[in-house]
């Protein structure tokens, strides 16, 4: 689910809007136990997609590793730009938006909206590479900080 990351969906319904019928999943969210419901009308709209397959988390550790990122200096317009990335739920985007704010905290302090966005970024990355992979969550970490050093980069120690 974009910009929320790995969900499962635990039931699937239908409910009644005067004489419509609408299907319904019912998505819940590890990482902060929320529910969500999505109409099946709505969910391509959404973004709402299927895990990401082991070639492509192996994409995004190879352009964590070696990729570059245009960084814009404009906070405001970086924060726009980030944020487009992370509501459209591809990973590759989300691992471009990790990898940016990354080496803009190398150089400054992150401000607070950004500092949320890179949590988020990586909690997605994390969960995703978890479940993709069939590992632990401290696994995909491990992925993640292996190929962030390779670009001269570290995760941030706060989850």
């Amino acid at each position: 689910y974009p910009n929320q990351g790995v969900g499962t969906i635990e039931n699937i319904s239908t409910r009644s809007f005067g004489a419509a019928f609408e299907r319904f999943y019912l998505l819940r969210f590890g990482y902060n136990s929320v529910t969500v419901l999505v109409p099946f009308s709505n969910a391509a709209n959404i973004g709402l997609r299927r895990v990401t397959k082991n070639r492509e988390v192996s994409r995004v550790l190879s352009y964590l590793a070696n990729g570059s990122c245009s960084i814009t200096s404009d906070w405001k317009v970086r924060f726009r730009d980030n944020t487009e990335k992370m509501q459209g739920g591809d990973l590759l985007k989300a691992a471009e938006v990790f990898k940016g704010l990354l080496q803009i905290h190398l150089e400054k302090p992150l401000s607070f909206r950004e500092k949320k966005m890179l949590e988020r970024a990586r909690h997605m990355l994390v969960s995703e590479i978890s479940i993709a992979r069939n590992v632990p969550d401290v696994h995909a970490v491990n992925m993640l900080q292996r190929a962030l050093l390779k670009a001269g980069l570290t995760l941030p120690t706060s989850a």
